[in-house]
């Protein structure tokens, strides 16, 4: 079990597992490249889950730890769910398994997602429209979605601009249009007690995210893969106000450490109460963790 929520410095709910144990990397090297020319992370190293593990423990933190499925799209082989799973209950102190199913597999992709939670312990799942190909709403992904919304588990997706394919001739063919934030709003209409996570200041597409969060009961905001120094003011405005019980803290690692995350935002104008909301109360609530077993509307 996670450490008890009083012990927690901050829950990151969003970091990535990079490499597996036989050093199998979950982008290309085209792809990883120019991601890391793009947070200007070059060669930066891939840590394996146990050294993400005595990162976050060392720091009082625990961390929500995902790959992407995007076969399909990419033709490169996923790190598989099931390992990263196992990985995190060696460190079931300080991470969270969530899993990754490339909505491309249809029915297919629904009976793995339901194997995951029920024999693999999986939190949640994280999608990524523009590295995956498809739109969001799309009904494809349906059965992939009924799943999890039956669990309860949250559904993370990425939204915005993306620095994977930066730079790269055509972008690498990921195409930018499937992360804005409005596509998802069609899931949370179809899905209404499907828990959704928008990943990320949604550049260009900020004021969408804000206006779907507000709208919609159960979608949540994470602040990942900035540093809160360049945050939208009206981002930094509603995390304050009308969304200071959706916001959640997410760094992105390895690209961007909590370290530096943290650090920046202890500089942001945000309220000494909704400061630790953001940082893990949001988030404990979300995944059921602590005393913290609710769901706030």
């Amino acid at each position: 079990m996670v450490l008890p929520l009083d012990d927690l410095v901050a829950i990151d709910v969003h970091t990535h597992a990079e490499v597996s144990r036989d050093g199998h990397r979950s982008l290309s090297p085209e792809l990883l490249a120019a991601s890391e020319e793009y947070f200007g992370a070059h060669g930066h190293r891939q840590p394996t889950v146990d050294e993400l593990a005595a990162h976050y423990r060392e720091r009082r933190m625990a961390a929500v730890v995902f790959t992407v499925d995007a076969e399909h799209a990419t033709g490169h082989p996923r790190i598989r769910n099931e390992e990263v799973a196992a990985n995190c209950a060696e460190h079931a102190d300080v991470l969270i398994p969530f899993a990754s199913v490339d909505p491309w597999k249809g029915r297919a992709g629904a009976r793995e997602a339901r194997r995951l939670v029920e024999r693999h312990g999986v939190r949640g799942f994280k999608f990524h429209p523009s590295l995956q190909g498809f739109a969001p709403n799309d009904p494809m992904a349906y059965p992939l979605y009924e799943v999890i919304e039956e669990f309860g588990v949250p559904a993370l997706f990425h939204t915005g601009q993306t620095g994977i394919g930066a730079g790269v001739p055509g972008g690498g063919g990921i195409r930018l249009k499937y992360s804005n934030p409005m596509l998802v709003d069609d899931v949370a209409v179809d899905f209404p007690e499907l828990r959704i996570v928008l990943a990320h200041p949604s550049f260009p597409w900020q004021d969408e995210a804000l206006a779907v969060a507000t709208h919609k009961p159960h979608v949540h905001i994470d602040l990942s893969g900035w540093s809160p120094k360049y945050f939208p003011p009206q981002l930094v405005r509603y995390a304050n106000t009308l969304l200071q019980d959706k916001v959640l803290f997410g760094s992105d690692y390895p690209v961007i450490t909590p370290d530096r995350w943290l650090a920046d935002f202890a500089a942001l104008e945000i309220k000494p109460a909704v400061r630790p909301k953001i940082l893990k109360h949001n988030a404990a609530r979300l995944l059921g963790l602590g005393t913290a077993e609710t769901e706030s509307a």
